[in-house]
């Protein structure tokens, strides 16, 4: 997979134009997209309560502010991939406040080939966690599912008076017979004990 077959909301912090410039440049249109570019802390504050994005790079230091505490929380309640760029006489006290936090940190300065690297690693990540979110969504769905089942089986036997074995194989038998899913099943016999 490129780096250009996903389109990524990126939100870029940082009140370098040189650094805007480049990064306007560098960032795979295909990949990072939306793109919105705002020079202080307070104003990226203000656009991820607007909306949410899968990326924010933050140049730091910007105008108003390190960076560290908009990089954790973006990070944690945000759920964005974070990239925090500092100055290399600071870079080990921030990454060890901010990596526990899964906040990605680059020293500055640093060259083209290096912020490409760190873009690639955003990308695999992302791709990774996107992997794992899907999984634990199939995972919650079918245990919800299981949930209605049990319920419903215990309704057939407290209800109906059925064993629990019969109480399987009604849900299985109408589930068949009927096309539909045991959930369906299952929450039609809850609606009617309810």
């Amino acid at each position: 997979m490129s780096m250009e077959e996903h389109s990524y909301s990126t939100l870029i912090v940082s009140s370098a134009e040189s650094f805007n410039n480049a990064m306007a440049l560098m960032l795979p249109k295909a990949s990072f997209q939306p793109t919105v570019n705002v020079s202080t802390i307070a104003a990226g504050k203000r656009a991820v309560a607007e909306r949410s994005f899968d990326f924010v790079i933050i140049n730091s230091p910007v105008k108003d502010d390190l960076g560290m505490r908009f990089a954790i929380d973006c990070s944690t309640s945000c759920h964005a991939l974070v990239l925090l760029l500092v100055p290399n006489d600071i870079h080990g006290d921030v990454y060890a406040k901010v990596a526990p936090h899964g906040v990605f940190t680059l020293q500055k300065p640093m060259n083209k080939l290096s912020m490409e690297n760190a873009l690639r690693w955003l990308l695999t990540a992302k791709r990774k966690l996107s992997g794992a979110e899907k999984k634990t969504t199939k995972m919650e769905g079918k245990m919800e599912e299981i949930r209605l089942v049990n319920k419903a089986k215990w309704l057939l036997i407290s209800k109906e008076g059925m064993l629990e074995p019969e109480a399987h194989r009604y849900l299985e038998k109408e589930a068949m017979d009927r096309c539909i899913t045991k959930k369906a099943i299952a929450e039609e016999i809850i609606n009617k004990y309810a």
